[in-house]
């Protein structure tokens, strides 16, 4: 039987991990292409030889997602199969429709065919949208588990837009690994909370290889937490599922890929940013959990936030900077920096858009949304000295920083700026140290502490 001609439609993290599960081995397929979105810079690179198994001797090009309809014809396509996440319903089937209508399939693949399963007790805290705050679920997870005197490892979503080869196993133990492995912004606002607390984060391509490495670490390991990345659902087979709704998007929980997989699948649903959301958000969501997942155990979520200076935000006129996939595919209006502007007595939020510069235009032209905050985008050195040139250069009195790490270890900022914190704070019970206590009996981890 002749094989089958595949693309897959991708962004540089799932579409690379459903290779590595599903095809990278398979001998009835033969993957054509990945295409690229989402992320800027990664298409026209290839998914390398090294990585790709002995079928792929020349490795695989990555196309932009535009040119999929003559990738089609030109290749004789027979499946396409979607691979990225955070992505609405009607987007989704547009894609669909695109690839129908140029003569192929159209694919999605689940947990059954792409997750891996670990030696180790494992725990997913993934999310129904980026930027909900499965970061800081993670930290209130990680640091439960390590009170109990047990190692945990913590695994991040992929975000290999560097050199591939040299990313396909990484692990960060110190802040000295992020400079060595050239980390981008969205990666040090991921890996570095976690390497500050002193837990060990692994990450990379090759999530069969990451996962062995993790569970043979030199400092030991109990538990793997996977830290999910967008709304993906886990790599890794888990035996607890924590998905974070946010209530700041109302109903997207039910409307978007793959976060409403994620709210089926789950054991706990975390509802964050209680504090900030209208009564109205917060009762769509149950209402969401209640008919999908009824079964599903309830943690109330906030998400208090405390800046460095309040001084510099009070009659001030502001520039607010935020992490970027939360505004731009994550489509959120606000987040902790804007919070914390309005909490604390701002006297204006400028708009940053007449002192774009360089690809932080074309990403306002990508995302015209947006509105007037700036998202720290960092993929490149050209998008850092841009983020740069674009924060000095505007007409305000400081600068509010709201991303998960301090720009100003990375960037040289020439504006009086402060650093807003936020953590997950449980409201009432259940509380997720609880649900910890008893993962760890049904597990046998409190006869390994004894030990």
């Amino acid at each position: 039987m002749a094989k089958k001609n595949v693309i897959i439609i991708g962004a540089a993290g799932r579409d690379f991990h459903n290779f590595n599960t599903y095809f990278r081995d398979n001998s009835e397929y033969n993957v054509v292409a990945f295409t690229a979105a989402q992320i800027p810079d990664i298409d026209g690179r290839k998914y390398p030889a090294e990585l790709s198994g002995v079928l792929y001797p020349e490795g695989i090009p990555i196309f932009a997602e535009k040119d999929l309809p003559k990738l089609i014809k030109d290749y004789c396509i027979d499946d396409c199969v979607f691979s990225y996440s955070d992505v609405s319903y009607q987007k989704v089937m547009g894609i669909s429709a695109i690839v129908n209508a140029a003569g192929s399939n159209f694919k999605l693949l689940g947990p059954g065919d792409t997750m891996i399963k670990s030696n180790k007790p494992t725990i997913a805290v993934v999310a129904t949208r980026t930027g909900c705050g499965k970061s800081q679920t993670s930290r209130k997870v990680i640091e439960a588990i390590m009170a109990k005197g047990l190692k945990v490892i913590a695994i991040r979503h992929p975000m290999p837009y560097g050199d591939l080869v040299a990313q396909k196993v990484q692990r960060y133990a110190k802040i000295e690994d992020l400079k060595k492995h050239q980390c981008t912004v969205e990666e040090m606002e991921e890996y570095e909370p976690h390497v500050i607390r002193g837990n060990v984060i692994y990450a990379g391509v090759d999530y069969e290889a990451i996962v062995r490495a993790a569970e043979e670490d030199p400092d030991g390991c109990d538990v793997i937490l996977w830290d999910g990345g967008n709304n993906d659902f886990s790599f890794y087979k888990p035996d607890l599922t924590i998905t974070v709704a946010d209530p700041h998007r109302p109903g997207t929980e039910l409307s978007y890929y793959p976060g409403e997989v994620n709210l089926r699948l789950a054991d706990i649903v975390v509802i964050n940013k209680m504090d900030s959301a209208s009564p109205e958000g917060i009762q769509t969501v149950r209402e969401s959990i209640a008919k999908v997942n009824p079964n599903a155990i309830v943690v109330d979520g906030a998400s208090p936030i405390r800046v460095d200076n309040p001084e510099l935000i009070r009659g001030k006129r502001v520039l607010i900077v935020e992490d970027g996939p939360t505004l731009t595919h994550g489509e959120m209006k606000i987040g902790a920096g804007t919070i914390a502007a309005r909490k604390f007595g701002a006297a204006e939020e400028i708009d940053v858009r007449p002192f774009l510069v360089g690809k932080l235009k074309e990403t306002f032209e990508i995302y015209p949304n947006i509105g007037n905050i700036l998202p720290a985008m960092g993929y490149s050195d050209q998008q850092l000295k841009d983020l740069e040139i674009t924060i000095n250069n505007s007409d305000c009195d400081s600068v509010v920083i709201g991303t998960p790490i301090d720009l100003n270890r990375i960037i040289k900022i020439n504006k009086p700026n402060t650093r807003v914190y936020y953590d997950l704070e449980e409201i009432g019970d259940p509380k997720l140290s609880q649900i910890i206590d008893q993962f760890v009996k049904e597990y046998h981890l409190d006869k390994q502490m004894v030990e």
